[in-house]
């Protein structure tokens, strides 16, 4: 990414509680997935209140019978991000309809089990993004309107395909969107919220997040998909007939409940082992560091007992032949100031000798009289050779 990009993301996280981990989470996407936009759009909460917060628009490459393309989505970030999940809609185009499911409903909302069990310490846009590639390979959350269905205006935005797939024209009559499986004419399984997930908006309950503003699209771009049928193209003969529920549709629901109830586990299970492993990354920086730390302590200790094994093989040091001058100046002030301390430890203990009446009041006053004035000849004679040797006073 480039860095203007990543300093213009920084400007617009200013009011986010968490602006360095936010960005971190929002350029990792980005340089990801290349058809996602970062932008500021308002964002109007049930209560009313309006706040300007981020949001990544665009389309993200999903896998579909052989084919990939790009569905638009929109992921908006609280400002508390990453400590709330974030709200993410799926934004068809006018001649587009959402296919609902227990995945989406029917404001273009989507639910997911990466959302239901958001944790800050374990989830982040790209883990989203690719549940969501996942989910929707398997279940579009979009498909073309028939003819004669008039169009609905939802919030547009960008369909385009990935580059490198296979794109060439509408030969095959139908419209160049993905696919939407034909319903049948009773009540499938995989239509109904499942336990744990967040209910549909409506059902008394689901995240505490409003609907978003609507959403201005950029200018559509003049790309192509290959043909797809429609609903009505793609239903089988059975349903074009009579009717009549067979085996095929009673196996075809049933194996999609079992892979529909497979995939819930399986991604609440990914969910669960990427906490675990984020967890276990931390152990293993902290181990690092503390044996690196061990390492550390253990070569200083080596040193220090290198250090009282060479001092303990020395004899000992006299003290009044350690201590040297350079110059007869210098040795004059060291011998004065040994004596004045000398001098005034005397007289403290005569202080004490006296608070103890070991001797009169007339034998301390003579004594410390004496004392005194020899402290301060000895302080005098100090002052007068540190000016000769050009000491500072």
């Amino acid at each position: 990414m480039l860095v203007q990009e990543e300093a213009k993301i920084k400007q617009l996280l200013t009011k986010y509680q968490n602006p360095e981990i936010t960005c971190r989470d929002i350029i990792a996407a980005l340089n990801e997935y290349h058809g996602l936009a970062c932008k500021q759009e308002p964002y109007v909460f049930s209560d009313g209140r309006r706040m300007d917060l981020l949001n990544l628009s665009g389309t993200i490459p999903v896998l579909f019978k052989g084919v990939v393309y790009n569905f638009p989505v929109c992921i908006w970030l609280m400002d508390t991000h990453p400590n709330n999940a974030p709200v993410c809609y799926v934004k068809p185009t006018p001649d587009m309809s959402i296919k609902i499911s227990c995945y989406v409903d029917q404001t273009g909302k989507i639910y997911l089990p990466y959302l239901h069990d958001w944790s800050p310490a374990s989830s982040d846009l790209l883990g989203l993004i690719q549940v969501m590639i996942c989910i929707f390979g398997d279940h579009p959350p979009v498909y073309a309107k028939p003819k004669y269905e008039s169009a609905v205006p939802y919030p547009t935005q960008t369909f385009m395909p990935m580059p490198g797939t296979s794109g060439g024209g509408n030969a095959g009559g139908g419209t160049p969107y993905p696919p939407y499986p034909p319903r049948p004419s009773f009540p499938q399984p995989t239509q109904q919220p499942y336990p744990g997930y967040p209910p549909m908006p409506g059902s008394g309950g689901g995240p505490p997040y409003p609907t978003s503003q609507p959403y201005q699209p950029p200018p559509p771009q003049q790309h192509r998909y290959p043909p797809y049928p429609t609903p009505a193209q793609g239903a089988n003969t059975a349903a074009q007939g009579t009717g009549t529920i067979t085996e095929e549709h009673i196996r075809a629901s049933l194996l999609s409940a079992v892979e529909d109830k497979l995939r819930r586990r399986l991604d609440e299970h990914f969910s669960q082992v990427k906490a675990e492993l984020h967890i276990l990354q931390q152990t293993a920086n902290e181990l690092n560091e503390l044996e690196r730390n061990i390492s550390v302590l253990k070569e200083k200790e080596k040193e220090l007992e290198k250090s009282i094994s060479r001092l303990s093989d020395k004899e000992e040091i006299d003290v009044d032949e350690a201590v040297t001058t350079t110059a007869p100046l210098y040795k004059q002030i060291l011998n004065a100031y040994a004596e004045e301390a000398a001098t005034e430890d005397t007289i403290y203990y005569m202080s004490e000798a006296l608070r103890r009446d070991v001797i009169d009041l007339d034998v301390f006053l003579k004594q410390v009289r004496s004392l005194s004035r020899k402290q301060f000849m000895l302080r005098a004679l100090m002052q007068k050779c540190r000016q000769k040797a050009g000491l500072a006073g």
